[in-house]
């Protein structure tokens, strides 16, 4: 009776926990859309988030044939969406009965490849709600679902663990400071347990996810991202533009550049007129074009360049668009990523790395897996200042054999871990979540 007792009063503290955790998420999931419309006045991401989901159901339901076999994938952003991508067009190449439908979160995503020519349908997600999920898994008529590394919708989720749907997590990776491995993680907890399989980056992962009970829907699968900037490296088209100008030069490109970043290069972009640079910040609203076309004082924009175009005075070619920047790190003698100079950390390394060139960042990289492991096999440097940032620059110019072993140290670290969009496509077949 004791133990009967004891295990009844564990069994009421965790649902009662749960049930806690889930009326402060509907709390929460109840007014985040209402701030952001409030917020949408002055904010045009805010703006963008709101005018996307306004009917947006309505819209799906007026352009999804409820015959249409449906492959759902969710991805949170722009990032998220090139590291579901080699799955998604694996998927639509395997099975073409089905018709793909592609949901963003982030404005950043959606308003970028809203227009991607893989996938069927592409539309916001409507905001998380139990009336919102029933009414979306109504109207669609889903055969998988595959959310892209993080993603975690409570409702939507739900739903689908209540409809029997084949539910994926993949490239997802795992810390322990998260809530799932908490002690009043029960709630977060329960929306991993909606999932099918979790395929997850690292081995880290897998041990954190065993500690709490997932021991056999997890596979070590790695990221999906180092088969897709393989892919882009493969398949990048010459840019006679570019090469026109980087001519016999060294050429330094900065990728997803922040001010932070910016302030710290300008100084050896200004005083080396030998070396080429292109420079592509993160954002390219106007604002921060205009801050980086008055640090760099001999910088062109990419849209006012042309065949005529004399660059005799410019050495910087300031990028200002969007979706160029991963096949311009194949005119890279070195390759610099922002990011690591702000708290959210430097952004993805392996579009450059892939190219076999040494690659450098800011010291705010630790949170990024790949990014740490590129500095351990030698492919990678991390800087903490201008001054560091100028002799790390100058001793790989001047140095061929450390210039070499980096270059070769890249390559090889990105194409020693591809394969993980094989491992997912296989487990699909294998388990027959879908047949043609």
């Amino acid at each position: 009776m004791l133990w009967c007792g004891k295990v009844s009063k564990d069994y009421f503290c965790l649902n009662y926990k749960i049930s806690v955790q889930r009326f402060l998420y509907h709390l929460f999931s109840g007014l985040y859309p209402f701030a952001i419309k409030l917020a949408s006045p002055f904010n045009n991401k805010a703006k963008l988030w709101v005018k996307g989901r306004e009917n947006v159901l309505k819209k799906m339901k007026s352009v999804i044939k409820r015959e249409d076999q449906i492959i759902w994938m969710h991805c949170s952003s722009l990032g998220e969406f090139e590291q579901g991508r080699p799955v998604l067009e694996k998927l639509k190449d395997h099975y073409t009965s089905y018709k793909i439908l592609l949901t963003f979160f982030s404005p950043s995503g959606y308003e970028v490849r809203k227009n991607y020519t893989g996938a069927d349908y592409i539309f916001y997600l409507p905001a998380d709600s139990s009336k919102n999920a029933r009414t979306f898994y109504d109207i669609i008529n889903l055969k998988l679902i595959i959310f892209v590394k993080y993603e975690f919708w409570y409702y939507y989720l739900q739903e689908a663990r209540k409809q029997h749907l084949p539910l994926l997590l993949i490239s997802a990776i795992f810390r322990k400071e998260q809530p799932f491995f908490s002690r009043y993680g029960a709630f977060h907890r329960s929306m991993l347990s909606c999932f099918t399989h979790l395929f997850v980056q690292n081995e880290q992962s897998v041990l954190l996810l065993k500690r709490i009970g997932f021991n056999e829907n997890v596979t070590l699968s790695g990221d999906t991202r180092f088969d897709r900037v393989i892919e882009i490296a493969e398949q990048a088209q010459s840019n006679l533009l570019i090469e026109n100008f980087c001519a016999n030069s060294s050429v330094i490109v900065a990728g997803s550049t922040w001010l932070e970043d910016d302030k710290e290069l300008a100084h050896y972009v200004n005083t080396r007129s030998s070396i080429k640079f292109i420079i592509a910040p993160h954002n390219i609203d106007l604002s921060r074009l205009d801050e980086c076309k008055t640090l760099y004082k001999k910088s062109i924009f990419y849209s006012s360049l042309n065949a005529s175009t004399s660059t005799e005075n410019i050495n910087t070619i300031i990028v200002d668009n969007v979706g160029m920047l991963s096949s311009l790190y194949k005119y890279s003698t070195i390759s610099y990523i922002g990011g690591g100079f702000g708290e959210d950390g430097v952004h993805n390394v392996l579009e450059a790395a892939v190219y076999g060139k040494p690659v450098v960042y800011g010291p705010e990289y630790e949170k990024f897996i790949e990014a740490s492991e590129l500095i351990e096999c030698g492919g990678g440097v991390s800087i903490n200042n201008a001054l560091e940032l100028e002799s790390t620059f100058d001793h790989l110019l001047t140095n061929q054999a450390d210039f070499d072993q980096r270059s070769q140290a890249s390559a090889k670290y990105v194409y020693s871990k591809q394969g993980a969009t094989e491992k997912i496509l296989d487990f699909i077949y294998k388990n027959r979540l879908l047949t043609n």
